[in-house]
């Protein structure tokens, strides 16, 4: 179960007759977005699988926690980091799982990846590769090394079953090797960019090997999608505080395990809609630590940002005698008493509650910040699928390493 509270903390800041103003802007901005056909596949998220296929994931996933010690996920971006941020959320702390799932080619360090070489060369590992183009830098550099890793332990037969590469199903470099090897391939759909990919094959393989419940994932995901009560209120907010000159937004969540999620927040938010000198500025921020820093600034700092919450009713039974209250219920009222100390300011906090952290709830959350994510940048009059400075500096740097 998720609730939403976008008005409570935002009275006095926000009239009832804004929110119908701005509730039409993301009616015409959603009827524009479902007229596009050509990157906007993710959003089907009931119509992505057939059964069969879902089965095809799910066998796969079975398969490599059957054969790995160590599963490793090859990927920069959207390629891993909603996955990563799934599996964080729905992972025990200190996890005694048989398997370990590591993470390579988001960076351009040695260290991490003449290291990582050196923990996995005594396991069984598994590889997934994940690249639409194939030719992303940083993914090419750590599978290659990772592929001459394990030639130099497996044989020619025990490397097909060992790799298994999510790409372009028409074209580049990684299914070319798919092909010369003859391993376990996955299409990454061909209209769906990185980041929006976590809810397609991309992100749901390595978050089927963590164990989660796919189905599960995707039920709440189709359930936000059909909601769109809920993320007008969402976008009609924040329409109303950049047109207050608030160009910060920070995304606060009360459970650590929930910080990599954050991330993927912060990508789909700065790519999809920060663009073209226009767009608001999103900040994760992980409490209560950072209210001992940043919380200070946020409460009586310069102006500029208003706050998206993250509140969870119940998420272990660990009872504090001495303050007679469940952590998770001193965590609750720590947000909401920030929530209400920065109002007083003229600060103003959004607030996403979950009963719980379940696949279910998080399929939702993943769904509700992408359609968002991409409606908002329709009412910009951006498109939301590029991301052309990111693509410059991938022109500077290759002309820097001549390649």
């Amino acid at each position: 179960m998720i609730k939403f509270d976008f008005e409570k903390y935002y009275e006095g800041e926000v009239d009832k007759e804004t929110f119908i103003a701005y509730s039409n802007s993301v009616d015409r901005a959603r009827s524009a977005f479902l007229r596009e056909n050509n990157s906007n596949d993710w959003y089907q998220f009931d119509q992505l699988f057939t059964e069969t296929e879902l089965q095809e994931i799910e066998r796969t996933a079975e398969y490599v926690r059957q054969n790995a010690d160590v599963f490793v996920v090859i990927g920069a971006g959207g390629s891993y980091l909603g996955a990563k941020g799934m599996i964080d959320a729905l992972t025990p702390y200190f996890s005694k799982n048989d398997l370990e799932i590591l993470y390579a080619g988001n960076s351009l360090s040695g260290e991490y990846l003449s290291s990582l070489i050196e923990y996995i060369q005594d396991k069984e590992v598994i590889l997934n590769v994940i690249s639409k183009s194939g030719n992303t830098l940083e993914t090419r550099i750590a599978f290659q090394a990772l592929y001459k890793s394990l030639r130099s332990r497996y044989s020619d037969e025990e490397i097909q079953r060992r790799i298994i590469i999510t790409t372009d199903s028409e074209n580049g470099e990684l299914l070319e090797i798919a092909k010369r090897l003859g391993c376990k391939r996955f299409s990454f759909p061909s209209n769906v960019g990185g980041r929006f990919s976590t809810l397609t094959v991309v992100g749901l393989f390595p978050i089927c090997v963590a164990g989660i419940d796919i189905r599960s994932v995707l039920d709440g995901a189709s359930c936000a999608k059909e909601n769109k009560r809920e993320y007008y209120k969402y976008l009609a907010v924040r329409e109303a505080m950049y047109a207050k000159g608030k160009r910060v937004e920070v995304f606060n969540v009360y459970e650590p395990k929930l910080g990599s999620f954050l991330e993927w927040v912060e990508q789909i938010f700065a790519e999809t809609q920060g663009k073209y000198n226009k767009g608001i500025l999103p900040v994760p921020m992980v409490n209560t630590k950072k209210l001992h820093s940043l919380g200070q600034f946020l409460q009586e700092g310069t102006p500029i940002a208003f706050e998206t919450s993250i509140d969870i009713e119940k998420n272990s039974d660990f009872y504090i005698e001495r303050y007679n209250h469940y952590m998770d219920t001193m965590n609750s009222i720590a947000l909401k008493s920030v929530a209400k100390a920065h109002h007083e300011q003229k600060r103003c906090t959004g607030i996403i509650t979950l009963d719980e952290i379940n696949p279910y709830n998080m399929g939702y959350l993943y769904a509700f910040f992408s359609i968002t994510s991409a409606l908002g940048a329709y009412m910009q009059g951006n498109n939301y699928a590029d991301q052309p400075g990111v693509n410059k500096y991938k022109e500077i740097m290759k002309q820097q390493l001549n390649i």
